[in-house]
């Protein structure tokens, strides 16, 4: 076992790297998420692919061994799911992730959402869905219709949760950074399973039906491609566009495109808008946890209007569904 045969090939550089298959990628990251290789291996693996970039082959890869290894979060075969992956949280505007979490739940869809703090100095959707009320879960339970669920990605797999942490040494990305961002740890149970039941540990879920819906979010034009490709050849159910700071939330002075993925087709849904929205959101001055619930409290309870392009991208994850 180990690693060093696949460095030999993406640690040549740029030019020189070479790319792995998406079989060689899966045992890779498997090693990894096993922890059968050594912390320097990793640091090895991670700078490497910081150099090369990834291929949507090895994206895929990487994706295969991490799903095979999720805590998985339950959702019955009946009940409409959306992923939101929260990663970057707020740096300059407020994190509106939960407040788009709860208007898509407002619907009468499950929302599962996942994350952990990348950076120190951001305000996470998690502090606050907290401030809302809504407390992080402990453990992979079942989600139902109309609710949101926060899952910590240490609680989907510490491992995982461990190479995202790398980032705090060596001050890069890795390709942990991206594989959260497609990732779906929501799996179907049967009708006939009860509500309070958690999926087995150490079980092999049942792939995710048509109906999960993953919103995934770029930050970089490179990435856009990049994940476009992978979302096609992995034939997800998923929503894409340029979010906010790293967040999958539109940003709430201007209309994004927004791209549905649906068994490996691309269907444009909504086209971009040029320049600012006429009439800007009247967002939250301070950007911290307290602040941001509030402001997402009174658009929930109508004393502040949603705004506009987080509106549009609700309705495009209800056509999402229904393709």
């Amino acid at each position: 076992m180990g690693i060093g045969h696949y460095i030999k090939d993406i640690g040549r550089g740029r030019d020189g790297a070479r790319p792995l298959t998406r079989e060689h990628a899966t045992d890779l990251m498997g090693q990894v998420l096993d922890g059968q290789v050594s912390d320097l291996e990793i640091g090895a693996f991670c700078l490497a692919m910081r150099i090369k970039g990834e291929t949507p082959e090895e994206m895929a890869g990487f994706l295969d061994a991490t799903h095979a290894r999720l805590q998985h979060v339950g959702a019955h075969a009946n009940t409409p799911v959306v992923v939101l992956p929260s990663y970057n949280g707020a740096r300059k505007l407020p994190v509106l992730t939960p407040l788009l979490a709860c208007l898509l739940a407002r619907e009468g869809l499950a929302v599962v959402m996942h994350g952990t703090a990348t950076e120190a100095s951001r305000i996470t959707s998690e502090a606050v869905l907290a401030a809302l009320g809504i407390q992080a879960r402990q453990t992979a339970s079942t989600v139902a219709a109309g609710e949101v669920a926060f899952v910590p990605t240490e609680v989907l797999n510490p491992a995982l949760k461990r190479l995202l942490d790398v980032r705090r040494v060596v001050n890069l990305r890795n390709p942990a950074h991206s594989l959260v961002k497609l990732m779906n740890p929501v799996a179907r149970l049967s009708l006939s399973t009860s509500p309070s039941t958690s999926p087995i540990v150490g079980s092999t879920p049942q792939i995710p039906e048509a109906r999960t819906l993953l919103v995934s979010s770029y930050t970089h034009p490179e990435y856009a491609i990049s994940m476009a490709a992978t979302l096609a050849l992995t034939e997800a159910r998923a929503l894409l566009l340029r979010g906010t700071e790293g967040e999958v939330v539109a940003d709430a002075r201007r209309l994004p495109q927004i791209d549905a993925f649906v068994n490996g087709t691309r269907t444009p849904l909504v086209e971009a808008q040029a320049g600012s929205l006429l009439k800007l959101p009247e967002l939250p001055t301070q950007i911290d946890a307290d602040s941001t619930a509030h402001y997402i409290q009174n658009v929930l309870d109508g004393q502040l209007p949603v705004p506009a392009p987080i509106a549009r991208q609700v309705q495009a994850a209800l056509q999402a569904l229904a393709l």
